[in-house]
């Protein structure tokens, strides 16, 4: 009888809050065991040479000890350096040129109407398509790479934009009308609070694919990024390093979605609040 009383006490209650540190661990655990068990088929594969092609399929363990190489060299962190703040200005300045004009879209019909035979005809062209022309027109400098990422930026995030303004619900501006709200006040306390959802996600895809844009670009037109490294490398049939780069930008990209989907979750938190009531 005792040990029975003894056992019933050392049940786990599902209903308790587990240890932090443990559920820590355990998302970690989740979220990281396919990407390992990735890797290790990699590293046996390529040292079984089950490839028909084993030059071209180095181990995981030969493109890691390739990558330390560069970042021991600078190379790797210069890369990414210049890669990050070539994104990080055509980002600000997508954003600013696209917030601003969706808003203004958005608000005004009139505006909207105008202009939107203009941007689905624009929007409709590949930005990939659109690199040789901006280096042919602005050469193979800072100024294409960025304004490429530009482009890329503003159809994300002003698409976002215009479809935060216009799903407003129309019972919230006529309520704040009947109290005698202004246009400006009731701009910017109903109609901007409830479009920045729809901005923020505009702005995580956007920073996203800013990446993938400029590694195009610098591929095609560049002496320095991560673009240009991993195409040398290919060129000169390093391919350690090549991967190594490939996989550093997985990372940065991966890691830039990681943090805005935190943060939108964050800023956001009460959306789900509200729909859970």
């Amino acid at each position: 009888m005792y040990m029975a009383r003894e056992r019933k006490e050392i049940i786990i209650d599902p209903t308790r809050p587990q240890n932090p540190i443990a559920a820590v661990f355990k998302r970690i655990f989740m979220a990281s065991a396919a990407i390992v068990a990735f890797l290790i088929v990699w590293e046996v594969a390529a040292r079984l040479e089950l490839t028909s092609v084993p030059t071209f399929f180095p181990p995981i363990s030969a493109i890691a000890a390739a990558l330390a190489d560069e970042a021991a060299k600078g190379f790797l962190w210069t890369n990414i350096l210049i890669s990050l703040r070539r994104a990080l200005i055509g980002f600000g300045f997508g954003l600013l040129v696209a917030i601003p004009l969706g808003l203004a879209i958005g608000w005004y019909r009139f505006f909207g109407d105008l202009l939107n035979p203009l941007l689905q005809l624009f929007r409709n062209l590949p930005t990939l398509a659109l690199l040789p022309v901006f280096m042919m027109f602005f050469g193979i400098g800072e100024f294409s790479k960025v304004l490429v990422i530009l482009w890329t930026v503003l159809w994300y995030t002003l698409l976002n934009t215009i479809s935060g303004v216009r799903a407003v619900d129309p019972q919230f501006i006529k309520a704040a009308r009947s109290m005698g709200t202004g246009n400006l006040r009731l701009f910017a306390t109903v109609v901007l609070p409830a479009a920045l959802p729809f901005i923020f996600t505009g702005v995580r895809i956007s920073a996203t694919v800013s990446i993938l844009v400029l590694i195009a670009a610098e591929m095609m037109g560049a002496n320095s990024g991560l673009g240009y490294a991993m195409f040398f490398y290919q060129g000169n049939f390093l391919i350690p390093q090549m991967f190594g780069y490939i996989f550093v930008m997985a990372i940065i990209g991966t890691a830039l979605n990681f943090i805005l989907e935190h943060v939108e979750k964050s800023a956001f938190r009460w959306r789900d609040d509200a729909g859970s009531t």
